[in-house]
């Protein structure tokens, strides 16, 4: 698993994909603060890998979004992200690290998996190679471009919102 996840680590400008964007080399992220993505905040959960997929989001706060993911394969965790959405400068950037099941780290102490905003729509944020989408207050749709082999994919992440 830990393959497919570390497919995060692209190069900008090399992916042309339906639901994820890139930023063109050169362009600096558009403007946007927190308040323009609190409709991710929540307790979602849906399928992807063949297992169950859990993220938590908190409300902005301290010029961030923090979140917890897990992946849930067979009754097992195969791995966790743990990161934020944060504010910096007039823009947002979303940042992350994964850990395995028993929460070994997979990057190396102060490196961050990094996904600069393309574009910001309403109800849709697209950062390099990840998109989120809310369809109404309880469904959001996650695209992640994945790389393994050579070869690209973007999975959907189709999230429920718990209640």
């Amino acid at each position: 698993m830990k393959s497919i996840v570390l497919i995060f680590m692209f190069s900008a400008g090399l992916v042309s994909a339906q639901h994820t964007m890139q930023l063109p080399e050169g362009q600096s992220s558009p403007k946007a603060n927190l308040e323009d993505v609190s409709w991710i905040e929540g307790h979602w959960t849906g399928e992807a890998f063949g297992g169950v997929a859990e993220e938590i989001w908190s409300a902005p706060m301290g010029n961030s979004m923090m979140f917890v993911f897990r992946m849930v394969n067979d009754n097992k965790v195969s791995f966790y992200e743990s990161g934020h959405i944060q504010q910096l400068d007039d823009s947002i950037i979303l940042q992350l690290k994964h850990f395995d099941g028993n929460m070994k780290g997979w990057e190396e102490k102060n490196e961050t998996i990094d996904f600069k905003l393309v574009k910001l729509e309403k109800n849709k944020v697209y950062f390099e190679g990840l998109t989120m989408e809310k369809i109404n207050g309880d469904q959001m749709n996650v695209w992640v471009l994945i790389e393994e082999d050579g070869n690209q994919e973007e999975i959907l992440f189709a999230y429920k919102r718990v209640k």
